[in-house]
C-alpha cells in the first residue's frame, strides 16, 4: 500500500515539477499575407488616401496610440466601408476591423495598439466603390510587447 502512495505521489511531483514556457509564435511574412487577402481577396490595393499616424519610435510596446484617418468626403455616394490595421510580427497579424458607413461623419478611428517587437504597421481602408487604399508606417519599439511567458 506504501508502495501504492509513493508512486501517486511520485507520479504527482514529477507532472508539477515539469514547467512549460508558452510563447506566441511571431507572425510571418506569409500569416501577414493571407490576413490581407482574407481581407482584400483578390483586389488591388494602392497606396495612397491612407494616413497612419504613428509614432517612429515608442519605448513601450504594451500601449501605441494609433490614428488611421482616410480622405472621404463621407457621402451616401462616397465613403470609407472599412479600415483593417495589420502588422508583421505580432502573434496574430491582423489587429483590428473597423467598420465605417457614411452616417461616421468623417473616416478617422483612433486607437492604442500593441507591438511584440519593432515591425512594419499597415493599414488598408476600403472604399464604397469597393476600392482598396494604404498606408504603411515602420515603428521602433524599445521594449516590446506580447512576450509574455506563461509558466
Amino acid at each position: 500500500m506504501a508502495n501504492s502512495n509513493q508512486t501517486t505521489r511520485r507520479t504527482f511531483l514529477s507532472l508539477t515539477a515539469v514547467l512549460v514556457i508558452v510563447r506566441p509564435a511571431d507572425a510571418t511574412p506569409a500569416m501577414l499575407q493571407a490576413a490581407i487577402r482574407n481581407v482584400v481577396g483578390e483586389a488591388n490595393v494602392r497606396t495612397g488616401k491612407v494616413k497612419l499616424d504613428i509614432p517612429p519610435l515608442v519605448e513601450n510596446g504594451n500601449t501605441v496610440p494609433m490614428t488611421v484617418s482616410v480622405e472621404s468626403p463621407m457621402t451616401a455616394d462616397a465613403y470609407v466601408k472599412s479600415i483593417h490595421v495589420f502588422n508583421e510580427k505580432n502573434p496574430q497579424p491582423n489587429i483590428g476591423n473597423f467598420y465605417l458607413g457614411p452616417r461616421a461623419g468623417r473616416a478617422q478611428i483612433s486607437t492604442r495598439i500593441r507591438l511584440a517587437d519593432s515591425q512594419k504597421v499597415t493599414a488598408i481602408a476600403r472604399l464604397s466603390d469597393d476600392t482598396f487604399w494604404s498606408a504603411t508606417a515602420d515603428v521602433v519599439v524599445t521594449l516590446a510587447a506580447c512576450t509574455e511567458e506563461a509558466i
